[in-house]
């Protein structure tokens, strides 16, 4: 969609809210649907090409309107999430289909997804210690309970174990930056000794430093093999698996209790919308369920209805699944791929760039859209080196630490990101590298 076409979409959007508002009078408060009627108006997979924009908005007063608000808020959402699935080609168990034990839901954040997971999981081991020792107190479990996850995993992870009241500790990554098996197990071993109760683990697959992956397949039978939950955090890469040349890169995604990932980091879908799934429902409605009577409604012990403030931290909650709708028929799971295609492309025609030039060095292996890279020598050139860069507000580069290398963090994540533009903010980045070693000569 080109800026013409989006004002004229944008002007019939208004016309439409418009129109909406001006009848409403004429419109029942109560819809007449019963739960489960939209699954069935809607194909069970997203369409490998595009639908029209025309398309949609009839499909959106035919199917959506006559459940507007609800149900059709949490049906599109839950079909939603097993397209998406599907896309990811997640396991079975992940997806909710029409009598699933799992299934998914849109969080606001992955750090949101990170902590609902920690808090299930916390309170599932919990109940299950408090049942095999039933004097045992709640406090008594707190204070020996402890999660994982590698030295290079997000803050948040740290943050989530902090709002839980749980020790969090950091496993210590290999050569390539990933949380492996042997120092996890020894990890495991040495809390165990001590008296402690390992309970949680956070695999990153696509560390927010240096895009690394930690290896799933060994440590997903150790939490397995421990009765230790396992969540897997995307955040940024999840978006590639759709490609089945990045599928890979998830194998082990069977040894999860959950996973999430961020549609808003890099499939097209605007913030926020984070996909979170889990292969068991009531690990996430036994932690979060409460019913007081001003919440109750006619169809909660029916069985037939997902009730998703039951699923999060926040009661209310947003119809972010209309986004999804919308994008994944706008573009279609080829258009996706494509967008996710490109951007690779380009990430590695800059590491190619970077190559070319003995000064430079690459920090990371680039199998994404992040390119890690430095000039050769000091950390202090390197610093120096971005701070002009960012002063100079032609491009904008975060910076990480690599062990004890300070390294520059070069994202390919712009829609409209083209290779004019990669090749223009290399020519910025070696001129300004150029006048800086030759202040430092002078």
């Amino acid at each position: 969609m080109d800026a013409s076409e989006f004002r004229r979409r944008g002007k019939e959007m208004v016309d439409y809210v418009a129109d909406y508002m001006e009848g409403i009078e004429g419109r029942q408060v109560y819809p007449d649907v019963e739960p489960g009627y939209l699954r069935p108006l809607i194909p069970t997979t997203a369409p490998q090409e595009p639908d029209t924009f025309e398309d949609i908005i009839n499909d959106v007063e035919k199917i959506i309107m006559p459940g507007a608000a609800s149900p059709a808020c949490t049906e599109l959402e839950t079909v939603m999430m097993d397209w998406l699935g599907k896309m990811l080609q997640l396991p079975e168990a992940f997806l909710a289909g029409n009598a699933g034990e799992g299934g998914g839901v849109i969080q606001g954040s992955a750090s949101e997804a990170t902590l609902v997971a920690l808090l299930a999981a916390r309170t599932k081991v919990t109940r299950r210690l408090q049942a095999a020792s039933p004097g045992l107190t709640q406090a008594a479990i707190m204070e020996k309970l402890v999660a994982y996850s590698s030295d290079q995993a997000h803050s948040s992870v740290e943050r989530a174990g902090l709002i839980g009241g749980v020790k969090l500790k950091a496993i210590p990554s290999d050569g390539k930056f990933a949380m492996r098996a042997s120092a996890l197990q020894e990890a495991l071993e040495r809390d165990k000794a001590a008296g402690l109760i390992p309970f949680f683990v956070v695999a990153t697959l696509g560390t927010t430093s240096c895009c690394s992956f930690d290896n799933l397949l060994e440590v997903g039978p150790i939490c397995i093999k421990e009765d230790v939950w396992l969540h897997i955090d995307a955040a940024y890469a999840g978006s590639a698996f759709i490609c089945p040349e990045f599928r890979p890169l998830l194998n082990g995604v069977e040894f999860a209790d959950s996973f999430n990932f961020n549609p808003h980091k890099w499939l097209l879908v605007n913030f926020d919308c984070s996909a979170m799934w889990v292969k068991k429902r009531t690990d996430l409605t036994g932690a979060f369920k409460l019913d007081p009577v001003y919440l109750k409604h006619s169809h909660q012990d029916s069985g037939l209805i997902t009730d998703y403030r039951h699923w999060q931290l926040p009661l209310g909650r947003r119809f972010r699944s209309l986004k999804m709708w919308f994008v994944f028929r706008m573009y279609g799971i080829k258009g996706l791929q494509a967008y996710i295609r490109k951007h690779v492309q380009l990430s590695h025609e800059f590491e190619s760039l970077v190559q070319q030039d003995p000064r430079f060095e690459i920090c990371a292996e680039v199998t994404l859209g992040l390119v890690c890279f430095r000039l050769k020598g000091s950390n202090k050139l390197t610093k120096a080196l971005l701070e002009r860069i960012n002063n100079a507000k032609k491009i904008h580069l975060v910076p990480c630490h690599l062990r004890d290398k300070f390294v520059l963090r070069f994202a390919i994540c712009s829609r409209t990101v083209e290779s004019a533009h990669v090749q223009l903010a290399w020519e910025h980045i070696r001129g300004l590298a150029t006048e800086l070693l030759k202040a430092e000569k002078e």
